[in-house]
This record gives C-alpha cells, sequence and structure tokens, in this order.
C-alpha cells in the first residue's frame, strides 16, 4: 500500500503513475500471491519444457485470474492474437486483433432447461479459443470452406486488464498446427535460441551451470502526433497512413530544433497517460522525448523477454491511439508520413542470455564473459552474412522503403558493427592470436571544466549509419519500421543467431577447438562487418565487392524470402516448415501490392476532387493577367496530364503472378506517382492558400504546439 507521504504527493497531480506499477498484470509475481508456490512452479517449469499444464492447475489459475480481474473492474476477456498484417502504417491499431467475451458461463450442472448464468473465467477459453483462419491474411493455409483457426495463450506472456478486459495474449495456428501469425514464430524461435544456445555452452565449456536461455528485447518506437481534425482532412492519411502530397514549410527540421525540445502540452498529456497506464499494464515505460523532426516524439521502455516484449508494444500503439482521440490528436506510426523529413523507427535493442544472468553480448569482468563475448559475436557475424537476404526480408514492407538509406536510417544493405576496436580484435584471431585480449575499457573522457565530472565513455562509439550496431550490452536492429509488429524481426535475430550458434557447435563437436572454430567462422564472414559511413555513397560500392545483397526495395528483397537456402535453416530449426514458409513470402507480396494499390487509387481520388478544382478556381484569378499568371497554366495541365498516365499504370496493374506485381508497382507506378507529386506540391506554392483543398504541412506539424 503507498504510504501517506505518497497519497498526499498524488493528491498534488492528476495521477501519480508510480503509485501503480503493475497492478494490472498476472505475472509471475501476481501468480505467487494468488496460487500455491508448487503450482506456479509447475507452470513456470512448463513454459521451457513445453508440457501441457494439467487440467487441475487450469482450473486452480483460471479461477485465481478471475478473482484479481474483477478485483481490477474487468468484465470481459479477449483472447489477444497478432495476424500476419505486416507494416504499413494505416491507423487504427491493427496489429492486434481480438474479440471481447464476458465473464460470465452457463451452470450446466443446474436442473434447469435454461441453464442459469454465472460470472466466471471458463479454464477451457482461457488457454484456447477459436475463430475463422481465412478472413485474416494466411497465404492460402486456410480458405473458406476449410477455414477453422485456434487460438493459445502463450503462457510466457503475463495477461493484464487493459479498462474493463482481460487482454490474454495468444499464438493463432490452423486446424492443422500451421502458424498464420506474428507470435508462434517468435516463440519457435525462442526455443531455437535455448535448444542451440545451450548446446553451444556446453560445446564450448563455458556457462556450465546454465539451465535455460531467453532473448530480450528493449524498443524505441518513434511516431508522430498531429490534430485529429486536420488528419480526418487528408484522405491520404486516413487511407495510407502517409501524405501523398504536401509541400514542407520553410522551417521544417533544419535547425535542429525540435530534438529533446519541450514536449508541446498537449502532447505531454497523451505521453503522460499512456506512459500511466502502460506502466500499470506493467510495461516499464522509461522515457518519453520529442524526436528530430517537428511533431515527432519517441517512447521506449526497459527491456524484457522477447515475447511480451512484442506484446507491450502492440498494446502501446493501440493505446496511443485510443487516448489521442480523447485529446483531439491523432498517431501516425507510418515509417514516412512526411516527405522530406525525418520518418519514423523502431530500434530494436535485442540480446540473449542465459537464466544464469550471463549475457551473450555483454563483454564482462572475467575470462569466461570474455570468451563468450567474442564467441558470441563470431555466431552473429555467421548469421547475418550466411542469411544476410533474410535480415533484409525482416525489414522490408511498403513504408520502410521510404525509410532505409534516406539519410535518416541505415541503409537496405545489411552488415555488422561490433566497433572499431573489436573489428581489430577479429583480425587478431584470424591470424592465429587468442580469444582473449579485447580490451572492453570504458575510458574517462574530460569535460575540461571542474563543475562537471569526467565521463565514462562506452567500450565502442555508437554508429547510427549501421543496421547492425553494438551498444555495450546489446546489438540495436536499427532498420526495423516503426509500423511493424517486432515479432517479425526479432524471430528472424534469433534464427539467425541460432543458426550460428548451430555451426560453431558442429565445429567444436566434429573436433576442432574453440578457439578454431571462432577463427573459421571469423574468417568466412568477416566481410559482413562494416564499421564505417554507411550513409555514404561509397558503401553500396564497396558492400558489392563484399558480395553483400542491396536489396533496395521490398519486391527485390521479399523475392529471396523462400529460397531453398531459408527453408532448410527454418526447417533445421523447427520455426517454419516449407509450407509456412511460401505462406508468408505470399502474404508479404500481397501486403505490399495492396498497400501501393490503395496509395495509387487515393491519390488519384485527391486529384480529381480537390487538387483539379483548387487549381481551376485559382486559374481564372488570373484571366488576362499572363504576367502575373506565371507558370501556373503549365504546371495545372501538367498534374491532368500526369493523372491520366497514373490511372493508366493503374488500369494495367494486374499480372500474371505476385511478384510481377508487386515488381510493376514498385518500378512504374510509385515513381509515376512521384513524378506527380513533385507537380502538385509545385502547384501548392502557387495556389491562393484558401484554395488548397488539405491541410499544409505548416498545419498539420505546427498547429498543436500552442
Amino acid at each position: 500500500m503507498p504510504s501517506q507521504e505518497e497519497m498526499k504527493l498524488a493528491a498534488q497531480f492528476e495521477f501519480d503513475p508510480l503509485l501503480e506499477l503493475g497492478k494490472a498484470i498476472f505475472d509471475v509475481k501476481t501468480m505467487e500471491t494468488v496460487l500455491p508456490a508448487d503450482l506456479v512452479q509447475r507452470f513456470v517449469a512448463a513454459i521451457s519444457s513445453g508440457e501441457p499444464t494439467s487440467e487441475e492447475d487450469q482450473k486452480a489459475i483460471a479461477d485465481a485470474m478471475f478473482t484479481w480481474a474483477r478485483n481490477l473492474g474487468a468484465t470481459d476477456f479477449a483472447h489477444w492474437f497478432f495476424p500476419m498484417r505486416g507494416g504499413g502504417g494505416a491507423v487504427g491499431g491493427s496489429l492486434g486483433a481480438y474479440k471481447m467475451d464476458t465473464l460470465i458461463d452457463l451452470e450446466f450442472g443446474a436442473k434447469y432447461a435454461n441453464k442459469p448464468m454465472k460470472a466466471c473465467l471458463p479454464y477451457e477459453r482461457l488457454f484456447q479459443g477459436e475463430t475463422d483462419g481465412s478472413s485474416f491474411p494466411n497465404g492460402g493455409l486456410r480458405i473458406t470452406h476449410s477455414a477453422a483457426a485456434f487460438t493459445t495463450w502463450d503462457r510466457s506472456s503475463p495477461p493484464m486488464v487493459v479498462s474493463t478486459t482481460l487482454m490474454i495474449p495468444c499464438a493463432f495456428v490452423t486446424h492443422y498446427g500451421k502458424c498464420i501469425d506474428e507470435k508462434t514464430p517468435l516463440l519457435r524461435s525462442a526455443d531455437a535460441v535455448r535448444t542451440q544456445g545451450l548446446r553451444m555452452l556446453k560445446a564450448a565449456g563455458l556457462a556450465s551451470d546454465a539451465t535455460n536461455m531467453f532473448s530480450y528485447l528493449g524498443w524505441e518506437q518513434e511516431f508522430f502526433v498531429i490534430p485529429a481534425e486536420l488528419y480526418k482532412a487528408r484522405p491520404d492519411l486516413v487511407n495510407c497512413g502517409r501524405t501523398l502530397i504536401g509541400k514542407l514549410p520553410t522551417r521544417n527540421q533544419q535547425a535542429d530544433l525540435n530534438y529533446f525540445g519541450p514536449v508541446p502540452d498537449r502532447v505531454a498529456k497523451l505521453l503522460d497517460k499512456v506512459q500511466a497506464e502502460m506502466l500499470k499494464a506493467g510495461t516499464p515505460m522509461a522515457v518519453k522525448h520529442n524526436e528530430v523532426a517537428p511533431g515527432q516524439h519517441e517512447m521506449s521502455p526497459v527491456f524484457c523477454v522477447a515475447s511480451p516484449s512484442c506484446d507491450n508494444n502492440v498494446l502501446f500503439m493501440e493505446m496511443m491511439n485510443r487516448e489521442a482521440c480523447k485529446l483531439g490528436l491523432q498517431v501516425l506510426f507510418h515509417e514516412k508520413p512526411f516527405a522530406g523529413i525525418n520518418g519514423n523507427g523502431k530500434h530494436a535493442n535485442w540480446s540473449i542470455g542465459t537464466d544464469t544472468g550471463l549475457n551473450f553480448f555483454y563483454p564482462g569482468k572475467t575470462d569466461e564473459a570474455a570468451k563468450l563475448f567474442v564467441t558470441a559475436i563470431a555466431c552473429l557475424a555467421y548469421g547475418l552474412a550466411q542469411h544476410n537476404e533474410l535480415v533484409r526480408c525482416a525489414v522490408a514492407h511498403a513504408g520502410n522503403d521510404h525509410r532505409l538509406g534516406a539519410q535518416e536510417a541505415p541503409p537496405a544493405i545489411i552488415s555488422l558493427y561490433p566497433g572499431t576496436g573489436f573489428e581489430a580484435h577479429v583480425e587478431s584471431i584470424c591470424a592465429g592470436g587468442e580469444l582473449l585480449g579485447y580490451k572492453a575499457e570504458k575510458k574517462k573522457q574530460s569535460t575540461g571544466c571542474s563543475a562537471a565530472m569526467a565521463v565514462e565513455s562506452n567500450v565502442e562509439d555508437r554508429n547510427r549509419t549501421a543496421p547492425f550496431p553494438f551498444c555495450g550490452n546489446r546489438f540495436e536492429f536499427r532498420a526495423v519500421g516503426s509500423s511493424q509488429n517486432c515479432s517479425f524481426p526479432i524471430m528472424i535475430c534469433n534464427t539467425i543467431m541460432s543458426s550460428g550458434m548451430a555451426h560453431l557447435s558442429e565445429l567444436v563437436e566434429g573436433g576442432k577447438s574453440l578457439r578454431d572454430a571462432v577463427a573459421e567462422m571469423y574468417a568466412a564472414n568477416k566481410h559482413v562487418i562494416f564499421t564505417g559511413n554507411g550513409y555514404s555513397a561509397e558503401w553500396p560500392v564497396e558492400a558489392e565487392k563484399r558480395g553483400l545483397p542491396n536489396l533496395n526495395t521490398t519486391p527485390k528483397a521479399v523475392a529471396t524470402w523462400a529460397s531453398d537456402k531459408n527453408k532448410a535453416i527454418f526447417e533445421k530449426l523447427g520455426i517454419y516448415s516449407a509450407e509456412e514458409t511460401e505462406a508468408r513470402q505470399e502474404v508479404m507480396y500481397e501486403n505490399y501490392i495492396t498497400t501501393l494499390g490503395v496509395e495509387a487509387d487515393t491519390m488519384v481520388q485527391m486529384m480529381e476532387t480537390g487538387i483539379y478544382p483548387a487549381c481551376a478556381k485559382d486559374m481564372a484569378k488570373y484571366a488576362g493577367m499572363a504576367k502575373m499568371a506565371g507558370e501556373r497554366q503549365k504546371v495545372y495541365e501538367g498534374i491532368v496530364d500526369e493523372t491520366e498516365k497514373l490511372k493508366a499504370l493503374i488500369a494495367d496493374k494486374h499480372k500474371a503472378s505476385l511478384p510481377e506485381e508487386a515488381a510493376y508497382l514498385c518500378d512504374t507506378v510509385k515513381p509515376q506517382m512521384n513524378t506527380l507529386r513533385a507537380l502538385v506540391d509545385k502547384a501548392e506554392g502557387l495556389l491562393e492558400t484558401s484554395l488548397y483543398p488539405y491541410p499544409s504541412y505548416e498545419a498539420l506539424l505546427y498547429s498543436h504546439h500552442h
């Protein structure tokens, strides 16, 4: 219970989020207060072993969860699952899916024909549910006459009460156990990390006391906040999540005024409210600040186990939209809502470690930790080099194509940045040196003044141009798109790491020493290590020399997804079957095609119903004044001509195969949209301000700041 002093403090404010930390999450800590200790131990053990929870324990857990949830005001429960909806950024909280069921059931043992009701959480419905799988993206794994699909509680991700609903995070599989969601492959990849991680530790003779392995995630979510009434007046934002036309204001981000600046009051209220609700629901939200572009912000939590962390991110996105609506605001999660200024990413800080607290990506202070660090990065380098295309596919979707390689995000070339000092150590190992010897030292740097103490610099410098840089105790996958579910890219991180650990184990089990096995892996894969400027024009040239692919569009990346090599590693690690891999590729193509199709159709509609009439009215004002009219007639007529070209291209978009249609939209339709946009944005600078039919960039980015 909060102390009297804390209650007095809380009374001075609308709310104090620190007084309700984790109040609404049914995690192991909560379970220990409402269930027998031996039951909790069995439940936790089953998460790793895969053993089913017994019917008796299911009943006890359901009863305890019901009482706990009712005390928090819950009246409904929902199996919350995560279809393969991909990125794209259109608003609506579409990453998660659920229906709400009332916390009731019938008393089937009653003697009456019409059975009376009772308030409860039926244990069978806590652990499993059923729905129509054919209505979600599934890549042909479900069709209308074979539609059954099932939700099953991810026991590693705690339920939580959000408003009046008990949310139960779930995996989602077909009648035949095929995954048609984001969570199931992530959970399978976590099993692979456990299996291959423990195998590698045994082969290397390290951390003999470890009995379990985990992957961890700490996400950094970027987003824009704009006035809701202006959002509703932009058909492109409503339908596409990004502006298809729009001229930058004269002051945008070039003066570096927004980054870490004071958060506008209306937005601050939103961030504070969402932070409080997330803390209550068990997410350790720790950071909120302004980002680089005007109207852009970021929030992030402390890391936790990957599966619940991914769920927390989806909850955050849903909650942001819900709470923003109450304040007359709208949140944009698209990777590039506004052309010409920074877009949104979702940096995924990823690591793996043992149940004994040993972090594979922390150099540590002992020889064992240092040796593990060098060995682990050899496994990661192997994964990134041998499965480079998979990592690129993890962040491939229409929205992210606008961001990757745009001097604000890493290039589409996937490389590893372990630091310049570590790169030198890799060369030493390849030349015959020992695994130990890397000096992971943090050095004191003087500030040059007496009032401010010396700072402790990191082991390695930060490289913001790298897609996969080392950050002291983790690697940051910086290429993840802001509208994505983190589950997919983190599943790929787990996959490639598991592949590397399996390969190293095979080498050592085959008779090589650990030193020689690590050296062999570095020698074969060090071409993926790059410590230079990823934004430079020289890097793509150098990457090509190294044999690293530059899959700079989604269709190019997705074309590599279902290769024989990729199917083989997925099947070897138990993450995807060949059929599931092909289904995922089909879903990625469909998502891209749908996104581009909606954008093209929306653009034409905006021309014909908004821009054409505005141009005509503006042109009429200059009748007989050719000198003052300037190039208006040429620009306005050019808009009509380019729109007609776009319409003709759209009419011809249907091709014989999904890859052909995706490539056509990318290489033919999208460039025409850019050509048309250039003319429309020029026209915006010519039109009488009152005639422009849509809210301007200036209004969208700044009007809610005051």
